[in-house]
């Protein structure tokens, strides 16, 4: 027995080994888990984004002016609204970063531009949003990189009060920029904070170019999340994507028109309808629509869409809505159909609409999505609220001429 006691003290001493490095290691790979899901940055990586805080200024102020305002080139305001993730409430105290080139396309160096900051170039500011979310920037229009398929852009960051880190947004880039339709085929836009793409109007001798951005959108590991129940339509601060209806009733009966691409410029109303429709509300909304329509005149365009996949007939489709048309004394809005929702060769299903929801209201301007409603009953108060919505989201410069824009 005593000749047999070292061996058995040996395998004893084996497991004890055995067992504490076990349990070392699932110690340390709950640790490095940790560490890492405390180490992941808001927006992913963000390459060179330090340079923010190079010469950054106790930024109080939601107007600043680039030094790109004072030299050649088409002077430039960019100006809009910061909103939270739900892209109706106002987000007060975000700091934005940008930087772009000069009118000659290059990032350019200038007297007192700090070493750190050269590769951002000497057209760069910050400003902080006010208690509205408002933010203005007076610069020049930056030149697109020289002999490059990189359309003319603005360079954006963003940091929240409350996350430790800054991330990037989409760029800014101008719908009459020549390179922007070749490259966004090429590259599809992230819509990070929203579509970049600007609408650019006239003001005297200022191009205007108003953007809103929506803190959250498309942005990877961002800690707070929409409060949907129900899910239809594309996100507010999206382009509303072009499309091809069948106009069974309106201005432009017989035809495909894009709703967006011919009447665009100002506000418009997509109403809407899949497979549960009920025609006693879907009718009080089309009068609703058309009244509102007739008030706006050129400054809203609105349309019925209806998609019920359902015993699906072209001719049977156009024959109903002719005579809702027809009975609802409809003259401005434009009653449409489409196959079904999921149909690609009206591209329909870029609109991501559930057909199973009794109605989506999408309501844009200047192409962005502004506003959506989901199973929005027809009421006094909820036709009231969509006149105001159309009220108070005209802005400063809704009346501006605006330069063509590309398709």
């Amino acid at each position: 027995m005593q000749k047999r006691a070292p061996f058995f003290l040996f395998i004893a001493f084996l497991f004890l080994c055995l067992f504490s490095c076990n349990g070392q290691q699932t110690q340390s790979s709950s640790n490095i888990g940790q560490s890492n899901l405390l180490q992941k940055r808001v927006g992913g990586n963000c390459e060179d984004c330090d340079i923010m805080y190079v010469g950054i200024p106790n930024i109080s102020n939601h107007i600043d002016t680039s030094a790109g305002w004072y030299e050649k080139g088409q002077k430039l305001l960019v100006t809009g609204t910061v909103f939270q993730l739900d892209g109706k409430t106002p987000a007060a105290n975000i700091i934005l970063y940008y930087w772009q080139t000069d009118a000659s396309g290059y990032y350019t160096d200038a007297k007192g531009l700090s070493v750190k900051a050269k590769r951002h170039g000497h057209i760069r500011g910050w400003v902080k949003t006010n208690a509205a979310g408002e933010y203005a920037i007076y610069t020049n229009r930056p030149a697109a990189y020289p002999n490059d398929i990189f359309p003319a852009h603005i360079h954006l960051l963003v940091k929240e009060p409350d996350f430790p880190n800054e991330y990037y947004i989409d760029d800014l880039v101008f719908d009459d920029d020549e390179l922007l339709i070749p490259f966004k085929k090429k590259y599809p836009l992230e819509n990070r904070g929203g579509s970049g793409i600007v609408r650019v109007l006239l003001k005297g001798d200022v191009q205007v170019a108003e953007h809103d951005i929506i803190l959250g959108l498309n942005i990877p590991d961002y800690p707070k999340k929409r409060n949907e129940t129900v899910s239809s339509g594309l996100p507010v601060g999206y382009d509303q994507p072009s499309f091809l209806p069948y106009h069974a009733y309106g201005p432009d009966k017989g035809s495909r028109a894009c709703p967006v691409c011919k009447y665009g410029r100002y506000h418009g109303i997509i109403f809407f309808v899949g497979n549960k429709p009920d025609w006693p509300e879907i009718k009080q909304w089309l009068s609703f629509l058309e009244q509102e329509s007739i008030k706006r005149k050129q400054y809203l365009k609105a349309y019925f869409v209806y998609g019920n996949e359902n015993g699906y007939d072209r001719r049977k489709r156009e024959k109903e809505l002719e005579k809702i048309g027809s009975e609802l004394q409809i003259k401005q809005m434009a009653l449409c159909f489409v196959p079904s929702f999921t149909d690609e060769e009206t591209e329909a299903h870029l609109n991501q609409i559930n057909p199973g929801v009794e109605n989506t209201l999408i309501i844009y301007k200047h192409r962005r999505i502004i506003d959506k409603k989901i199973n929005l009953k027809p009421s006094v108060d909820n036709f009231l609220m969509v006149s105001e919505i159309l009220d108070k989201t005209r802005g400063d410069y809704f009346g501006l001429q605006g330069l063509p824009h590309k398709e």
